[in-house]
């Protein structure tokens, strides 16, 4: 394997080093995170960018650090009100793994947040990447910061081809990035990496000429950017399928269920759910497929109406009110959601809850979306 690196002379990097910190002291993107070198603040933000745009993450950026100030405000925070916090920007796993960390700091470095690659590596659910960020933005430590951005730039700058979606790739990017960061400004040169990939050497149509680092860029001496970077196709997410029941009883409550401690949105709240088969799934699309009905009708109940969650004594509506999907990194979703009442004590587990209190429940997207189905439908039939 060739590595372009190798070539460059001392004076060839501090010269590409130069030229791609003026960029980005002239283009930075005006974040939130970037008004200080607190590294408080940049593991959160980083760890909130993972799989999540920015624009997105700012206003959620905004809220944490009002409700959770402090690390010491982050370890000593019910768990509940953290993930009321993070709600909505999805992998909870993330919103945990920085709660422990918060409390590790507090236990093995007296509050303070730790200084060396290998000490903030030590936090839960900090790996290179997010190590790197941090140690060179807060600490200036020449540490390579590389993700997806980082890697595609890195590809096309010296033509790599190893396959950027296998693990064992990482250490040439590694190679190649400690070779070129630079010295003294590692945290401005990581942040330029990010900036550019973003915004201008992005996966399709790189916009080749407002590049700063056109000059030294082989893939473009070879007209080869889209070429780069070599990436195989990643398995596709598997298809599961649910039928959702919003459950109301004579006090307009409705019922929800909470999800297990561990695995897949743990703890969090949902209307019931009941896995079918995708043959059971299409039979139920087409024989209750939505009609212009009133959603409250009496008329539209009858024998015929369907029954889930082992026959409870709910009385369904005879249609399908929405058809929610999700997609999360290894699965996806199909949910079709009905109504039901009932004045009769059921055997499912759950709490009932009105909609006023909702807010108090932590809702992961696929929650909202049902959500946002049955409110829709309410507002159709008051029109």
């Amino acid at each position: 394997m060739s590595k372009g690196w190798e070539n460059w002379t001392t004076e060839e990097i501090a010269e590409f080093q130069a030229d791609f910190l003026v960029w980005y002291q002239q283009e930075k993107r005006n974040l939130p995170w970037r008004y200080n070198h607190d590294p408080y603040r940049i593991w959160i933000s980083e760890i909130m960018l993972q799989q999540t745009r920015v624009d997105t993450v700012i206003d959620y950026f905004y809220r944490f650090m009002e409700e959770f100030p402090t690390i010491k405000a982050l370890a000593e925070a019910p768990e509940d009100k953290l993930l009321k916090v993070w709600e909505g920007l999805g992998y909870y796993s993330r919103a945990r793994n920085i709660q422990a960390a918060a409390k590790q700091i507090m236990e093995e470095f007296d509050g303070d947040f730790p200084t060396t690659v290998e000490t903030i590596r030590s936090l839960k659910g900090i790996g290179p990447y997010t190590a790197g960020a941090i140690s060179s933005i807060a600490f200036e430590i020449p540490e390579p910061a590389i993700d997806g951005n980082v890697m595609r730039v890195v590809s096309r700058l010296f033509c790599i081809e190893e396959d950027i979606a296998k693990a064992s790739s990482r250490g040439v990017f590694d190679e190649a990035m400690r070779a070129i960061i630079s010295p003294t400004e590692p945290g401005d040169f990581n942040q330029a990496m990010m900036d550019l990939g973003s915004s201008i050497c992005t996966p399709k149509s790189p916009q080749c000429e407002s590049c700063p680092i056109q000059n030294y860029c082989q893939a473009y001496k070879e007209n080869r950017q889209t070429a780069f970077p070599i990436k195989s196709k990643k398995q596709k997410p598997k298809d599961v399928y649910y039928v959702a029941g919003i459950i109301e009883n004579n006090q307009q409550e409705f019922l929800l269920q909470q999800r297990p401690e561990s695995g897949l949105l743990a703890n969090l709240w949902l209307f019931p759910l009941e896995e079918l088969s995708e043959t059971r799934f299409k039979e139920l699309q087409s024989q209750y497929a939505p009609e212009a009905w009133d959603l409250f009708s009496s008329s539209q109940v009858a024998e015929d109406s369907p029954e889930f969650f082992s026959e409870q004594a709910v009385i369904w509506q005879k249609k399908i009110i929405g058809e929610v999907k999700h997609v999360f990194s290894h699965l996806r979703w199909h949910i079709l959601v009905f109504y039901g009442r009932s004045s009769t004590p059921l055997t499912l587990q759950g709490t009932w809850v009105k909609p006023n209190d909702f807010p108090k429940y932590v809702f992961p997207k696929p929650q909202q979306k049902m959500l946002e189905v049955f409110e829709n439908n309410r507002t159709d039939d008051k029109d």
